[in-house]
């Protein structure tokens, strides 16, 4: 491998990944404009979480009973888990072996939108915790958290490992090697499009019940990310099933149909199971683990109908069981009186470039 590649290369010709490498990082052409459209439009959503006061939250959290505190800890424990993973994830996993500028330039804007919201997870933990070091240091003791870290990460470890041998020239089978990328960009179809939004709807809803809001309208930044982040995988996905000439590849995606919906069906799974354990120890207003089973099963069948998979769950599951969610997903809708924690519907560098020349000829002063 290199770092640049001194051959004279038509990028727009080339495959999404295995291609031809990189050489210069131009953004004048594109194979798949949707790449750099997604990138233009997460820069745009840059924020920082210390621009939501958490004052409120502090004094919300104490009032909060055992139950309650219970579910809002342990989500943010396991959304901490699943961001360190995609913190690193798509640049250690994918950008090595991704062969179009447009789509590494999006995967390393993804990257680093991912360590935001680690911070930002940080960053609530350190204004609501006396001390933040004992929740850090009891993500990896719960058992429920570990358990998860395996699914989450598997195909991850297996494509960077075979991948490793595949950079250094080693014995590789190029099936071997698609069918594990595949794999991969699966699992993180389904970390970006399931796995957060048990977590974000409890969040959700002590936002509704007016508690906890600085801590909800951080969490509706992040999931605002991750909504594009999510559509990355699914274009990589779609123009695998369809548009990339790759032969083999399209073999990988026909061998392994079975497995891909037995991994989405282990991931409702998970996430069942997680919503019966944040209630373990109580309730609150609003929500339940059957409302949260639901939910997770309504989110899979619009994960998979989106990459061109059949839905596996019933009719009941195609109506959003928790409507409430949709605007938290959807900042834009959330009202804020000035006063108040303050607002997040704003986007950087949007500046709109299809103007009319005619525009403004009616203009009067």
């Amino acid at each position: 491998m290199t770092i640049f590649n001194r051959e004279e290369v038509d990028y727009t010709k080339s495959s999404l990944f295995f291609g031809e490498e990189l050489n210069s990082q131009r953004y004048d052409s594109f194979k798949y404009p949707i790449f750099d459209k997604l990138t233009q439009t997460q820069l745009g959503y840059f924020w920082r979480p210390e621009e939501v006061s958490l004052q409120k939250d502090r004094n919300d959290y104490a009032q909060l009973s055992d139950g309650q505190k219970f579910i809002f800890t342990t989500n943010l424990k396991y959304q901490t888990l699943l961001d360190s993973v995609q913190g690193r994830g798509p640049a250690i996993a994918f950008v090595p072996f991704c062969t179009l500028p447009e789509l590494e330039s999006c995967m390393i804007t993804w990257d680093f939108f991912e360590t935001i919201h680690s911070r930002s997870y940080t960053y609530i933990i350190k204004n609501l915790y006396s001390n933040p070091s004992e929740v850090f240091d009891t993500i990896l003791q719960d058992e429920m958290i570990l358990e998860r870290a395996r699914s989450v990460t598997e195909t991850y470890d297996k494509f960077i490992e075979y991948g490793n041998r595949y950079k250094l020239g080693l014995e590789t089978d190029t099936y071997e090697l698609k069918k594990k990328l595949w794999l991969a960009l699966i699992n993180v179809n389904i970390l970006e499009g399931i796995r957060f939004y048990v977590s974000f709807a409890c969040t959700f809803a002590f936002g509704e019940l007016r508690l906890m809001e600085g801590s909800a309208k951080i969490i509706s930044l992040i999931a605002r990310d991750e909504s594009q982040h999510l559509a990355i995988s699914q274009n990589i996905i779609k123009y695998y099933r369809g548009v990339e000439n790759d032969k083999e590849m399209h073999r990988v995606i026909k061998d392994c149909e079975s497995e891909v919906y037995k991994m989405y069906e282990e991931a409702v799974n998970e996430e069942k199971r997680w919503a019966k354990y944040l209630f373990e120890h109580g309730s609150m207003v609003g929500l339940n683990a059957t409302l949260l089973g639901n939910y997770v099963e309504w989110i899979a069948n619009k994960r998979m109908k989106a990459i061109g998979l059949k839905t596996i769950y019933d009719q009941k599951a195609q109506t959003n069981p928790l409507p409430w969610t949709h605007h938290w997903l959807n900042s834009r809708e959330l009202q804020n009186a000035p006063q108040e924690t303050q607002l997040q519907s704003y986007v950087i560098g949007g500046i709109k470039q299809d103007i009319e020349t005619n525009i403004f000829d009616d203009f009067k002063l």
